[in-house]
Parts: C-alpha cells; sequence; structure tokens
C-alpha cells in the first residue's frame, strides 16, 4: 500500500483495502489473546514464587475469560463464507394475522437490536412501516460490524410465535409468522449493474411519525427495478435524498443476493436451507404458552429461556447453525 503505484487503479485497491481489513479483523483478537496468555502465564509463575493466593485468583478468572474468547474464535472461524465478514441488511415483514404478526414483527426487530448491541454492532433504521394498530408492518435494517452478515444469515428464514393473545379479550391462544431476510451490505466496489432505464422512481408522502415536513412533503421513495420485479422503499429519512440512497442500498443488495441465488442454482450448490426459506416453512418457532420453548426446525438446538431469547441471546442458536452449515 505504500507503492505510489498501488491507488492508481481504484478497484484493485479498494479489494486490498477491504481484505486488509477483513485479515485484521481475524488477527487481532487471536494477537491480543496471545498476549493476554503470555502475561497469565508470568503472572502464575510470580504467584507460586510468592505463594500469593490472590493473584493465581486472578489468573484463573483471566484463563476463564481466555477459554470463552477461543470458543468465540472457534465460531468466528466457520466465518469462512465470501460475504461473511460484511456488513447486514435485514428486513422482516409480518405475516398473516393482522395485528398479532405485525407485533411479532415489532418484537423481532426488538430481538435483533438487543442482539447488536451485545456484538457491539450498530443498527440503522433504514425503513420501517408502522402497523394500523401496534407493531409493524415492515422494516429494514443496516447492521455494521465485524461478520455481521455471517453471524446474521442464520435468521433468514420465516419464525413463528405461539401465545396467548394480549389483543384478544378471551386470551386464546394464536399463533404468528413474521419473514426475516438477511443479505449481505454490497459496497462501493462492488460491481452490480443497475441501469436507470431499468428503475422506476416514485415518490409519495410518508406515514407515521415524522412531523409535519414528513405530511407536508413527498420525500418517501419507492424504486422498482423493473427487469428483477424487485420494489424496495424508503421512507425514515426528512430528505428525499436520504431516502433514495438508503432504498438504492437496499436495491443493491437485494440485487447482488439475487445474483449469487442465481449462480448457485445454475451449479446446484445450494444450501439445504436456502430451500426452507419460504412462507409457512418456519425455520425457527417460539412456544409462550401452554410451555415456554424456542427450537430452531433446522438444527434441533432448543432452549426453554425464551426470554434470554426474545432479548437478543441468539448466540446458541447461531453457533448451532454455522456448525451445521458450514461453507
Amino acid at each position: 500500500m505504500n507503492d505510489p503505484d498501488f491507488w492508481s487503479d481504484k478497484k484493485t485497491s479498494d479489494t486490498a483495502v477491504r481484505e486488509s481489513r477483513e485479515l485484521r479483523t481475524r488477527l487481532e483478537p487471536l494477537q491480543n489473546m496471545e498476549t493476554r496468555l503470555s502475561d497469565a502465564a508470568e503472572l502464575l509463575k510470580m504467584a507460586r514464587d510468592e505463594d500469593d493466593a490472590s493473584v493465581l485468583a486472578d489468573v484463573a478468572a483471566e484463563l476463564e475469560d481466555l477459554e470463552a474468547l477461543v470458543a468465540e474464535q472457534e465460531t468466528a472461524m466457520l466465518l469462512s463464507g465470501p460475504d461473511d465478514a460484511r456488513n447486514a441488511i435485514v428486513t422482516i415483514h409480518s405475516g398473516a394475522g393482522g395485528t398479532e404478526s405485525m407485533d411479532w414483527a415489532e418484537i423481532l426487530l426488538r430481538m435483533y437490536t438487543r442482539f447488536c448491541e451485545r456484538h457491539g454492532y450498530s443498527v440503522g433504521v433504514l425503513d420501517m412501516t408502522p402497523g394500523e394498530e401496534a407493531g409493524v408492518k415492515g422494516a429494514s435494517l443496516e447492521i455494521k460490524g465485524p461478520f455481521a452478515f455471517g453471524r446474521m444469515k442464520a435468521e433468514s428464514g420465516v419464525h413463528r410465535l405461539v401465545r396467548l393473545s394480549p389483543f384478544d379479550a378471551a386470551h386464546r391462544r394464536h399463533t404468528s409468522f413474521a419473514s426475516v431476510f438477511v443479505y449481505p451490505e454490497i459496497e462501493e466496489e462492488i460491481e452490480v449493474d443497475i441501469r436507470d432505464e431499468d428503475l422506476r422512481i416514485d415518490t409519495y408522502r410518508a406515514s407515521g411519525a415524522g412531523g409535519q415536513h414528513v405530511n407536508k412533503t413527498d420525500s418517501a421513495v419507492r424504486i422498482t427495478h423493473i427487469p428483477s420485479g424487485i420494489v424496495v422503499q424508503c421512507q425514515n429519512e426528512r430528505s428525499q435524498g436520504r431516502n433514495r440512497e438508503n432504498a438504492m442500498k437496499i436495491l443493491r443488495a437485494r440485487l447482488y443476493a439475487k445474483k449469487q441465488e442465481e449462480e448457485k442454482a445454475r451449479i446446484n450448490k445450494m444450501m439445504e436451507v436456502q430451500k426452507e426459506i419460504a412462507w409457512g416453512s418456519q425455520i425457527r418457532s417460539y412456544v409462550l404458552h401452554p410451555y415456554t420453548l424456542v427450537k430452531d426446525h433446522r438444527t434441533d438446538f432448543q432452549t426453554g429461556n425464551t426470554q434470554a431469547v426474545l432479548d437478543g441471546d441468539l448466540d446458541a442458536f447461531i453457533e448451532a447453525y454455522l456448525h451445521k452449515f458450514a461453507e
């Protein structure tokens, strides 16, 4: 990178910078663990020489932390897909069932937000359509952090909720569905051919919260990619330009994902889980009544601690998925 000619070819230099960043993301935790292990060995020697029980306790605690980090890095080694290191775009859509499903979609939105907080990922709302009475009809999130897509891809599919309805005066049990789709965020250097003549761009007034500005201007943007039939929309920003920029970001990600799927289909190497992603074919069930259980139907991993899962504790599910469907 110190070579003056390195930056003359933008595409090549951008690729090299991205690969360098991904390698640092993988190597830095290992180097940090190596340093901590070396320090712990020195402390252990000192504790033995001085017969200091308090220092021994500190070393034991440090080794427990390192053991957890080693397990985390073992999982990280499974994140070897071509897009795993990228940021993620997550879309959530409520299913049939009206208010029940819209409320379930909002619960999933909160669950993923909490998961990201646990991992230090940043979450931005690209688009959100509120439900008429409660919840959300749909939402699109931009999740930024190391290997965000690699982890979040485990969530793609249909999620099923069984509970006593808070919206039913008779408190009957209801089953709700919501779909989640995860795409890698495509950076500018990745070539996705989008021609202006293939786009139909509509503007309209945003709905829901946003103040007088939202209600008085056509700030919301809907983009239709005519050849593929893909439709994306954004209305969260007050600026039409920002909404258009975010909509194009989602469109690029979806077209890239579509291209990847077509390539996999041509060589007949689609992963088993991708065949399961269809409406009504849930990947995971969350049962809150008459018993409590969250079960992933792809890996058979399950837990009775439903509240922890809904608070974003998804690591065990993601690890089970990564181990089963490692590329």
